[in-house]
């Protein structure tokens, strides 16, 4: 359930949406695409818009399956929402996959 009307894209940093032309995004269409940016590399303005569009619960439900996600992003969405990290795909998947090199 959302909280607040549909923010506009515009609204998020440049940043976020380098590589993607950003009149093309929607966010439902691109939640997953969308949330996992704004996880690892929004910022506070980021998170508050994606926060209170889609609130904790749906983010941390499309976080879990992510293949890959930030540890640190990993932390946050896991603390915030209150779900224990071993639920994340990501989570799992990094601790299943050997680095061949590991300095």
């Amino acid at each position: 359930m959302k909280s607040v009307d549909k923010p506009q894209i515009q609204y998020f940093s440049k940043h976020l949406f380098w590589d993607v032309n950003r009149k093309n995004l929607d966010l439902e269409k691109h939640k997953a695409y969308i949330v996992k940016q704004v996880l690892e590399y929004g910022l506070i303005n980021d998170w508050d818009l994606v926060q209170k569009y889609y609130g904790i619960e749906q983010i941390a439900e499309v976080s879990k399956s992510f293949r890959e996600l930030d540890k640190k992003a990993l932390s946050f969405i896991s603390f915030l929402s209150k779900t224990p990290i071993k639920e994340f795909r990501c989570f799992t998947y990094q601790q299943s996959t050997h680095q061949h090199w590991n300095f």
